[in-house]
């Protein structure tokens, strides 16, 4: 059973961006806000909430920035994204995590990856100054690239797919609790491009 509310009606989004969600109120406003926030005109995306019913102020907060929020009392981060798509009209799906930050120009670089790749993400950075976050993330970055030329791996802070390879590979799999984004880039980069974005994304939380 899933609730939709409509705040917003974009008429003829290009991109969806999708973002699932629960109890998320300490992380979602900074990361709606830079997704409002993009030197991409905000008629040519539209921002949908995937909420696994929330008793905190995650959606109050988000009914600030979304066009749409879908509620379901089900669980589950592949369960959660593909509910978010389900209501997607855009071309190009993006899926951010409720606790990561893009930069302005984020959308319109997506774009113009799009002209020649099918699936992208990119690397990652840390508002955390520890030494061990920000190890962990240069490990991490150096492992995108080299793991791209063998078997493509990312996690699923940002995936941003053509829809029309999205529906081909029918979404995530939702007979999987964790590593949903890994299967997903791995299905998807046997019938498409992969590519891996210049401009990075930072995460608020490293586990929360």
């Amino acid at each position: 059973m899933e609730k939709l509310i409509e705040i917003n009606k974009v008429k003829n989004p290009i991109i969806s961006v999708i973002i699932p969600t629960y109890k998320e109120e300490k992380y979602i406003e900074p990361t709606l806000i830079a997704i409002s926030n993009q030197t991409l005109s905000r008629e040519k995306y539209e921002i949908i909430i995937s909420d696994s019913n929330s008793k905190d102020k995650t959606v109050e907060i988000a009914k600030k920035y979304a066009d749409k929020i879908v509620i379901t009392n089900k669980r589950g981060i592949a369960l959660g994204k593909n509910l978010g798509a389900k209501y997607a009209k855009g071309k190009y799906l993006i899926f951010i995590d409720a606790d990561t930050i893009i930069l302005p120009t984020m959308f319109e670089e997506v774009l113009k990856y799009f002209k020649k790749y099918d699936l992208l993400y990119p690397r990652v950075w840390t508002k955390d100054s520890s030494l061990l976050y920000s190890f962990y993330y240069l490990i991490y970055n150096f492992s995108l690239s080299f793991l791209k030329r063998l078997k493509p791996q990312a996690a699923g802070y940002f995936i941003a797919i053509k829809k029309s390879l999205f529906e081909k590979i029918r979404g995530f799999n939702e007979n999987l609790t964790t590593a949903e984004d890994l299967d997903l880039i791995m299905r998807a980069s046997k019938l498409g491009k992969v590519q891996i974005i210049n401009t990075p994304v930072i995460v608020l939380s490293f586990i929360h």
